[in-house]
């Protein structure tokens, strides 16, 4: 016997009559509305399964990606000046007779090579300007024209001194011819465009830009190779490449006006970028000069000069006595005897500051004045510190060849 509230004895969970109907039905309810649901949204998940397409797989697989190709016409000031210059561009072969007395020869062999400028046609002949190192010891000279075909050319004249030379040529294949532009009108910095052949004819109308680095450069030149110099060249200085081969060659402004004829660079190892060009100004007069008689008839004074930029500060002021505003000119050095300015009784370290009343700095301002606006007998009026006094001198010119 016990009882049901005893503390030992375990309860009986009571469960009342129907609970079972009542899950059975809140479950059947549910299972209803979830079919429903799915019903209603069947269209749009057969929308987002993938179709059962094999060929839409392989399509994949086989297409490619399609490489673009644009093509565009680009024309600028530089592209311009180098169409309307280029063609006047040459390539000039120096052709030698070969010297090896063991297999004499009379083929001439090709003993370097260089650029050159068309610069005028008249009648049936075509007039080259190229460099005097180019063409020198050539016993036959061929140009090469920017389409490649060579013509035999005929050497006019050089000039050692400018290092400029003139071919004449046959002119039934010339095209282009270039045109003079002014060199006085060059700004520093202003673009300049260098066309020419570097390395040989492989390279022939090879163009590299570049800027006006300086003007009025002064550099010595060695001519006879005794390392003494022996002139001052007045060039253009260009950070435009200039290699072998360029020498000769076109240097153009942005309208493609030839403004100097490429020479020489300077090549150490610890200098890059500069490259060195004629004034087409200072050429001009050589120029006609070669071409109508063969050589340059140069007035010249006779004498040796240094600039006072380049005479230090105390012999400025103790050997020449220079009063203090002057701080340019150009200084004789030496003087020839029986020359204009040996007659005219000019003297060593005389200053000169003025000639024919044009202000006198240096010596390329000399040579302009002396070989542009001077002829061989003209009379040329001096103003010259002497010991620090001004006096006026006048000689007359000659075509002697000391300057």
């Amino acid at each position: 016997m016990g009882y049901y509230d005893q503390p030992n004895e375990p309860q009986k969970r009571v469960v009342k009559k129907g609970s079972k109907g009542g899950y059975f039905f809140s479950g059947l309810i549910g299972v209803m509305i979830g079919a429903l649901i799915v019903w209603l949204m069947l269209p749009s998940l057969v929308g987002m399964m993938p179709t059962n397409n094999t060929s839409s797989g392989n399509d994949s697989v086989k297409s490619s990606t399609t490489t673009q190709q644009l093509s565009a016409d680009i024309t600028t000031d530089v592209t311009s000046a180098v169409e309307k210059a280029a063609n006047a561009v040459v390539g000039v072969t120096n052709i030698q007779s070969s010297s090896d007395f063991l297999s004499p020869s009379n083929e001439g062999q090709e003993a370097g090579s260089g650029s050159g400028v068309i610069y005028k046609k008249s009648g049936d002949k075509a007039y080259v300007v190229t460099n005097n190192h180019v063409i020198e010891g050539a016993n036959q000279i061929e140009v090469t024209l920017a389409d490649g075909k060579k013509v035999e050319a005929k050497l006019l004249g050089t000039d050692i001194w400018t290092d400029l030379a003139v071919l004449e040529m046959e002119a039934s294949k010339v095209t282009t011819v270039a045109e003079f532009g002014d060199s006085d009108a060059l700004k520093q910095g202003e673009t300049v465009i260098a066309i020419g052949n570097p390395l040989g004819l492989d390279f022939s109308g090879s163009v590299t830009t570049g800027v006006v680095s300086g003007k009025d450069r002064a550099i010595p030149v060695d001519l006879n190779g005794d390392n003494q110099i022996d002139w001052q060249a007045e060039v253009l200085q260009t950070d435009a490449a200039i290699n072998p081969g360029n020498s000769g060659g076109a240097l153009v402004n942005l309208a493609g006006h030839l403004i100097g004829i490429n020479s020489m660079k300077i090549s150490q190892a610890t200098v890059e970028g500069i490259g060195l060009a004629i004034p087409i100004n200072s050429a001009i007069p050589i120029i006609e000069d070669l071409e109508e008689f063969g050589e340059v008839k140069r007035p010249t004074m006779g004498v040796t000069l240094v600039d006072v930029t380049n005479v230090s500060a105390f012999h400025q002021r103790d050997t020449l006595r220079l009063p203090e505003e002057i701080t340019t000119g150009v200084v004789i050095d030496e003087v020839v005897e029986g020359s204009p300015a040996g007659e005219a009784e000019l003297k060593q370290y005389d200053v000169i500051v003025e000639m024919d009343g044009e202000k006198i700095e240096n010596m390329i301002d000399l040579r302009k004045h002396l070989y542009n606006e001077k002829e061989v007998g003209d009379d040329l009026k001096l103003k010259v510190y002497r010991g620090g006094q001004l006096m006026e001198v006048t000689l007359k010119l000659t075509d002697d060849t000391t300057l």
